[in-house]
């Protein structure tokens, strides 16, 4: 048998990661069947075969970077068959990172028919055979079966030449709930399907897609909920001085070309409350018994944009000042909702902040994004009556609402970070 070498096609990249490799040597492949997936920048993609055949040498390993004209693979073709245009299909229309930031899981099915239960706990099937890498699939569907831990030679494909879809793996699991193996619900599994209804009976309606980044979103909002037992904690912060701090700052901040923002003051304050409270720089590991305290701070900012919710990352906020902030907060936020963040500007937050003080509101009960173990919400600051002991006063109050893992921190840590956190934020004339 004649072998044939198989190379990176254009990737549209100077290099892409391999994040995925679907053959072994000896492993027999079909035309245009998915050989390796890479990822750049900008999306994920599969590279198919040109040829079928048995697979000789395979010249690439997950994690390495790979550019155009690099060898994948040998290939001893078993059939006499025209070279197949060796375009990588993407299989994710949102930037990668994004992708990173919110792993995909059960999306409900798009058909009129009511939707699955939506299913969140990882390793809800354990694989037998570890033959999967044999099973014609899409990234985005061995993600999804690595998720739940179905092994996808036992899934029956529904697709085009034997490909196995979302759809097909959710009717799999569906099947297997069914018939009694039924995941523990602390991981969140088990919860029955919402009501449809045909809201066409009642009047004229329209329907649209959601975007990439808001199923994914929604699925990464579902998984936070369902697995992390919640608590809320309040307060109000007297932010009257920090305010006229901020507007002492103004035309300096003009002169830079910097934007002071209240946000810049609330991340450069809970830096130092993070640092005096390390229960929230933690994290808990999979194993549910261990918990790892990071030496760093890094921050997330959640941001709304025209495609939906993303949350850049400040990395080190802890080391820069108040102006350095200011920028970093503006950079930020204009790279998000220009779709321009690096794959490095989603990933690694310590703690996230969820501000809604320009839109209004009076409080609200953000959602802790795991692995992170508290995220602060911030609302519209007032003036609000304060009485100082002989009389009320109008002071500028700003909401806080405090969202935390009460696995791994408990009512007493919540409570020392907050004051703490209203405290310098009423009397942090030193920390700039």
């Amino acid at each position: 048998m004649a072998t044939t070498q198989i190379k990176v096609p254009d990737i549209g990249a100077d290099t892409a990661e391999v994040i995925e490799v679907l053959i072994a040597a000896g492993d027999r492949v079909e035309l245009e069947q998915s050989i390796i997936v890479l990822e750049s920048d900008k999306a994920s993609m599969e590279v198919p075969a040109d040829f079928a055949g048995i697979v000789g040498a395979v010249h690439v390993k997950v994690g390495d970077r790979l550019a155009e004209g690099a060898p994948i693979a040998d290939i001893k073709a078993s059939e006499t068959a025209a070279p197949a245009p060796s375009v990588p299909a993407p299989v994710a229309e949102t930037p990668a990172p994004v992708v990173e930031a919110v792993a995909a899981v059960i999306q409900p099915p798009q058909a009129a028919e009511p939707a699955q239960p939506r299913i969140e706990a990882p390793a809800v099937l354990a694989a037998a055979s570890g033959t999967s890498a044999e099973v014609y699939a899409g990234p985005a569907v061995r993600r999804l079966a690595r998720d739940l831990g179905v092994d996808l030679s036992r899934v029956s494909a529904s697709g085009a030449r034997g490909r196995v879809l979302k759809e097909d793996i959710e009717a799999y699991v569906k099947d297997a709930l069914q018939g009694g193996g039924a995941p523990s619900a602390a991981g969140g599994s088990g919860v029955p399907a919402p009501q449809v209804v045909d809201w066409s009976k009642f009047g004229e309606i329209r329907t649209e897609p959601m975007s990439k980044i808001q199923r994914l979103t929604a699925d990464n909002m579902t998984r936070c909920w369902l697995n992390v037992p919640h608590v809320t904690q309040f307060d109000d912060a007297d932010v009257t001085h920090l305010e006229e701090y901020r507007q002492m700052l103004k035309a300096e901040g003009s002169a830079r070309g910097i934007k002071m923002t209240p946000v810049a003051f609330l991340l450069k304050i809970i830096t130092k409350t993070l640092a005096e409270n390390p229960k929230f720089n933690s994290s808990l590991l999979a194993d549910g018994q261990t918990i790892v305290y990071r030496n760093y701070c890094h921050l997330g900012l959640a941001v709304d944009t025209p495609v939906g919710l993303m949350v850049p990352v400040i990395r080190d906020a802890d080391k820069m000042d108040i102006w350095q902030l200011a920028s970093a907060v503006t950079e930020m936020a204009e790279k998000a909702k220009g779709g321009k963040l690096k794959p490095n500007e989603t990933q690694g937050a310590c703690f996230t902040i969820s501000s809604l003080g320009a839109m209004g509101g009076r409080g609200f009960t953000p959602i802790v994004p795991t692995p992170q173990v508290g995220i602060l919400g911030v609302s519209r600051t007032s003036i609000q009556p304060v009485w100082d002991g002989s009389a009320f006063v109008p002071r500028k109050m700003m909401p806080l609402a405090l969202s935390y893992d009460h696995r791994a921190v408990n009512g007493g840590d919540a409570g020392r970070f907050l004051t703490r956190l209203v405290e310098l934020l009423r009397s942090a004339d030193n920390l700039w």
